[in-house]
């Protein structure tokens, strides 16, 4: 009888810890997922600052239809918290007459991916690469 009772709490051990371990794994990536929505979100939001810049008049402060001076007029008298969050640095990657290009890196290094942003005066799209 003291053998089953033995069996028994070493099989309840080790059902709880794979139960731990699959815990852990959960979290860590809804964890990570959370950090993609986030930046994108972010890439979002600084796309829409892209496309209030290109449409207003050149004589308001803004593009004039041209994105071409975004990054020394905007993007680099953003506030800091704006291009440098808890999540990620933004960086502008490429720009032209017609569009923007943003890219979020992770602040985590374990993370291997980036979004990248692209803003044109009629969408916002942002991709996890």
């Amino acid at each position: 009888m003291g053998q089953q009772q033995l069996l028994l709490i070493v099989l309840g051990v080790i059902i709880v810890g794979i139960a731990v371990v699959v815990g852990i794994n959960l979290f860590n990536a809804n964890a990570e997922t959370a950090t993609q929505d986030s930046l994108v979100s972010q890439g979002t939001n600084i796309g829409a600052m892209a496309q209030q810049y290109y449409k207003k008049p050149i004589a308001m402060g803004g593009g004039g239809n041209d994105f071409t001076d975004f990054t020394t007029k905007v993007f680099n008298n953003l506030p800091l918290s704006l291009t440098t969050s808890t999540d990620a640095v933004w960086t502008v990657t490429a720009e032209s007459a017609t569009e923007v290009e943003l890219t979020g890196t992770p602040i985590d290094v374990s993370y291997t991916w980036t979004v990248v942003t692209t803003v044109d005066k009629d969408k916002i799209e942002s991709l996890v690469q």
